[in-house]
């Protein structure tokens, strides 16, 4: 309690410590204390691609080569982002900051894409993938300004030796956690990389080097978040089984996949020496695009959560769980306008379809789409999370 000694009575002080003596505060504490396990909690979700294709771009259009706007486009899985601890996704653009802002083969975005991920709860991006280089070594330079502007964690490219040297691997302080994440790509699409930018391609010398200077950091979690696989295969390669195990066996606590466009397994390994798992989960799918091919128009967004337990100085991953989200395309009846939304299907289908002013056609695409999703990962070593419209408000 803070008071002023200089205006407060002799008498007033006694009659406040008699009161005090007889409130119940000491044992509200101990309470609290015995409530109160010495375990902490923290839910890290993933998402996967986050594209940049062109009917994608022209439909956020507010002003020709100068204002997008990306709200409307993630205003369904806002509340999910939000209520996670920690969010990060994988922006498969560039920003170059100037148009043509266009999309394949080279993805150049507006730097709105960025803002607007930060608004609807993303903490980090990472940024080596195939599409790292397409606005050149410009493109890489101003994408990681747009980022580091808005606030964003990042990693995987670089402005140049010196940044790398200094800021990878990445370290995150969260809510007492220490994490270190890793970012690596396949390859950059045969654009060479302009020096002195940098970006993370998969050598495994340098990642198991890497990973020792990780391990060095001390954290309670190293991450190792990877671009690779074969684009539409629904199973990992042997390619990505492989390096998965070496990276595991290397150190990583939890292994999270990108590139093939469609969502491949999520499995769990007891490669530690004690009963924790490390759990891999191939590839997230697309989060949002334009993509048309069989089975990329959705993904999964990847929820699991970090424990740290105080009494037996024990760090390990528990509870994991996927949330399958389906790219909706709306068109508006009068002006034809299209609108992209990332929408979490449990809460809205088996009618709740309406609120969203799907036609026949878009809820039958969602329903098989889920179906896909839920019997391949109906082998996995994950469960569905439910979503309510309740839960996002809707």
């Amino acid at each position: 309690m803070n008071f002023k000694r200089n205006t407060v009575s002799l008498l007033f002080l006694i009659f406040l410590i008699a009161s005090c003596g007889t409130n119940q505060e000491p044992q509200e504490q101990m309470e609290t204390e015995i409530e109160n396990p010495k375990v902490d909690t923290m839910r890290l979700l993933f998402v996967g691609d986050i594209m940049g294709h062109g009917p994608f771009v022209r439909s956020t259009e507010v002003i020709k080569n100068v204002q997008y706007n990306y709200e409307p486009c993630f205003q369904y899985i806002k509340p999910i982002v939000s209520d996670a601890d920690f969010a990060i996704g994988n922006l498969e653009v560039t920003l170059p900051g100037k148009p043509p802002y266009k999309g394949y083969p080279r993805f150049r975005s507006p730097d709105d894409l960025a803002y607007h991920l930060r608004e609807a709860g993303f903490d980090m991006l990472v940024t080596a993938n195939n599409h790292s280089n397409d606005a050149n070594g410009s493109g890489v330079v101003h994408t990681l300004d747009v980022l580091e502007e808005q606030g964003f964690y990042y990693t995987g490219t670089f402005y140049d030796k010196d940044d790398k040297n200094l800021n990878y691997p990445l370290v995150v302080y969260k809510d007492g956690f220490k994490m270190v994440f890793l970012n690596y790509t396949y390859d950059t699409n045969g654009i060479p990389t302009e020096y002195p930018t940098m970006v993370n391609e998969i050598d495994e010398v340098q990642i198991q080097a890497d990973m020792e200077v990780a391990k060095k950091m001390n954290p309670d979690f190293l991450i190792v978040v990877m671009h690779w696989g074969y684009e539409y295969n629904i199973e990992e390669s042997d390619v990505q089984s492989g390096l998965a195990e070496k990276i595991r066996n290397w150190g990583a606590d939890l292994i999270v996949g990108a590139h093939p466009h469609v969502v491949q397994p999520i499995k769990e390994f007891n490669d530690k020496t004690d009963s924790s798992e490390i759990v891999v989960a191939y590839s997230l799918g697309n989060f949002i695009s334009n993509q048309k091919k069989p089975l990329t128009d959705g993904g999964i967004m990847f929820e699991i959560d970090l424990v740290k337990n105080y009494e037996t100085g024990e760090n390990y991953t528990a509870d994991h769980y996927y949330i399958p989200v389906w790219r909706y395309i709306h068109r508006d009846k009068k002006s034809g306008k299209k609108t992209y939304h990332a929408v979490p299907i449990s809460a809205f289908e088996n009618g709740g379809e309406q609120k969203l002013d799907m036609t026949e056609n878009d809820s039958t695409r969602m329903s098989k789409y889920a179906k896909h999703v839920r019997s391949h990962l109906g082998k996995s070593d994950s469960q569905e999370r439910i979503i309510s419209r309740e839960e996002i408000g809707y």
